[in-house]
Formats: C-alpha cells, sequence, structure tokens
C-alpha cells in the first residue's frame, strides 16, 4: 500500500488562525508533507477561493470546522462544496453532512482545562448522534493547553513538541467502546493556528508556528494506488481517495517528533484472507487469525483489545494469534511518549458487532 503523511485541524486567518494558506502550504512543503486538511470555522471561503488543490508538491484539502450555539461539540467536515446551516444541532450537521456525501470527524471530544481562561475547552456531548466517521483522538494544541501550569509554561512555550504525550485515556476508551458496534475512524489533528503572544507589550512573538506543529501529531493515510502528485486533472479523483481511505480507517496517527512513523504496518490474515485496518470479519475461532505488527524501529509495542492491554513486549516485529473477537488495535510507544497509534481490525460476530 502507498503511505501519505498528512496534518489535519489547520486554522488560517479565514477564521483564527494568523497565517496565509500560501505561507501554511510552504511550511508544510518544508517539513515534507504529503497532505494538509485545513478547516476553518464556520467557512468554506478557502475552497471558493481557488486555494484547494496541489501546492508546492502537497495536496491542500479543504473542510472546515462546525460548532453549535454554544460554541461545543466542534466538528471537522470535508468534502462539501457548501455548509450545511448554522443554528442547528450538533445531530442535525453530523447528519447533513453525512446525507450530503461528506466525511466528518469531532474534534478534540474530551477538551477538559482550567488554564487559560480566555481559551475555555470545546467538549463534545451529542454522544446520542451515530452519523460521524471518526474522531480526533489526539489533538496537539488541547493536550498542550491541558498540561500547562505556572511552573511549567515557560518550557512549554519553549518546547511546544516535547510535552505532547499520548491521546487521552478518556477518548481512548471512548473510541474503543464505540469500536464494539461499530467503524469509527481515529484520526490526530495539530489545531495550528500558529497563536502570537504580546511580549511586555512591545512586540508579538509567534508561539506555535505552522512549521513547528507540522513536526508533531501527523495522520498517515494508506492507498491501494499511488497519488498523482501535481496532477490538477487527477486532484478531485484522487482527494476523494483520501476521504475515502480516512472514512475506511485505513490510516494510523504518529507523534513525529518520537521518530519517522513511515513503513509501519498492522494487519491480519488468516487462511482465506488478509484484513487491513478498518476491516470487519466474522471470528473464526481462536488461533485461525494472526495479527501482524512491523514497526521502523524496536519499541514498546502494546496490543489493546476491547479497550482493555492484552500482551505487551519490546521488539519491532511481532506475530500474535487472536485468542478472542473484539476490536484489536496496537500502540507503539518510545519510553513514556507514545508513537503510533493504529486504527481497529474488527473480529466480531454475524451482526457486525465486536
Amino acid at each position: 500500500m502507498h503511505e501519505y503523511i498528512g496534518a489535519v485541524h489547520i486554522h488560517s486567518r479565514y477564521s483564527d488562525g494568523t497565517g496565509e494558506i500560501a505561507d501554511i502550504v510552504r511550511a508544510a512543503s518544508d517539513v515534507g508533507l504529503d497532505f494538509i486538511m485545513l478547516s476553518d470555522h464556520n467557512t468554506l471561503r478557502p475552497k471558493k477561493d481557488g486555494h484547494e488543490g496541489w501546492r508546492e508538491h502537497v495536496m491542500v484539502l479543504i473542510g472546515y470546522e462546525i460548532n453549535d450555539r454554544r460554541d461545543r461539540n466542534h466538528y471537522l467536515a470535508f468534502g462539501l462544496d457548501r455548509t450545511v446551516g448554522v443554528r442547528i444541532t450538533a445531530q442535525e450537521y453530523v447528519r447533513r453532512v453525512r446525507e450530503r456525501g461528506g466525511v466528518g470527524f469531532i474534534a478534540h471530544p474530551d477538551e477538559c482545562r482550567n488554564s487559560m481562561p480566555e481559551h475555555p475547552p470545546y467538549p463534545w456531548d451529542a454522544w446520542d448522534s451515530e452519523d460521524f466517521d471518526g474522531i480526533e483522538i489526539w489533538n496537539h494544541m488541547s493536550e498542550w493547553t491541558e498540561g500547562l501550569t505556572d511552573e511549567n509554561k515557560f518550557q512549554r512555550f519553549i518546547h511546544p513538541l516535547k510535552s505532547i504525550t499520548a491521546p487521552p485515556e478518556v477518548t481512548l476508551r471512548r473510541w474503543d467502546g464505540i469500536a464494539r458496534r461499530r467503524r469509527v475512524t481515529a484520526i490526530g489533528g495539530t489545531d495550528a493556528h500558529a497563536h502570537k503572544a504580546d511580549i511586555m507589550g512591545f512586540f508579538d512573538v509567534e508561539v506555535f508556528p505552522y512549521k513547528v506543529m507540522f513536526k508533531c501529531v501527523h495522520t498517515h493515510v494508506l492507498l491501494d494506488e499511488p497519488l498523482r502528485h501535481d496532477d490538477d486533472s487527477a486532484f478531485e479523483e484522487d482527494k476523494w481517495r483520501v476521504y475515502e481511505a480516512l472514512r475506511a480507517g485505513r490510516c494510523f496517527i504518529a507523534n513525529a517528533y518520537q521518530g519517522d512513523a513511515r513503513g509501519f504496518a498492522f494487519y491480519a490474515t488468516s487462511a482465506h484472507e488478509t484484513l487491513q485496518m478498518g476491516d470487519f470479519a466474522v471470528f473464526p475461532g481462536e488461533g485461525q487469525i494472526a495479527l501482524h505488527v512491523q514497526l521502523p524501529r524496536e519499541a514498546r509495542l502494546r496490543f489493546v483489545c476491547n479497550g482493555e492491554e492484552v500482551k505487551e513486549l519490546t521488539t519491532q516485529e511481532h506475530t500474535f494469534s487472536v485468542p478472542h473477537a473484539g476490536a484489536w488495535r496496537v500502540e507503539a510507544w518510545i519510553d513514556d511518549k507514545g508513537w503510533i497509534f493504529s486504527n481497529h481490525i474488527r473480529l466480531g460476530h454475524a451482526d457486525g458487532s465486536c
């Protein structure tokens, strides 16, 4: 499969970001990203203004971030040509995104913090919705802000990548729980704004430049065929191949600051088929399916089923005979930092549950 690395959840001057899209693209190109997914708040103007397409060898995809009247329930919607409306409930805009063929992800679902009162948390509470395609399980800015204290704020401002550890446990548990009844894709987001701070009233300093933010939480997408770089005539088709791969769970999340995750593989085999991340199969019985993991380097590998750790070892490559049904995924850790988080391979019952 062909692997492409991108940054998801990015804001520009079209909403509350500080960067022009051309500058954001340049930063992504300098870092070596294959694609970026912009999601300014409540607007598709960047798309209408012609910013979507191949730019400096980077695939620029444009969606938008929706919220409800309380400024909660933020939702990243892609693949739309017009917004779905305002002053409607989260359940309604999630449903409309799906009905119009778009793909959508719940943003920072369990955001919770006490610092920076000027930037309150924006959690998700519309869990009775079943129309979302996925969840942003790892949000760089949310984690950075939630861990901010008076004691560590200087270090965190100077080194904004060192403090990024792992997705919140509450979000991982929630994601694993939903995966027991249906597929739900996990993505990682930067939530990049390139915020600027006023230094003693004299000048502004860009605290989180896009180029810095693009070196941490990545979403890796796996495609059956390669993208046709810089081919404008094929852009629409290739764009939808990326969207459909995300919808199908053909992706994984990595913290590039801990190491290059390119080449990671997680798949399952039986006597009759091979399953990739995002796939479902009826569990045939103990010992009849094997999970295979390949890491770019040795790390602490965790096998997780239905939210519970089943096995842990330090290795670069491992094959594991599946003992029972469930929503299976793996995590790779370097020291005490999360590095790679796969999507699920779901092995369950005839009704599609695990």
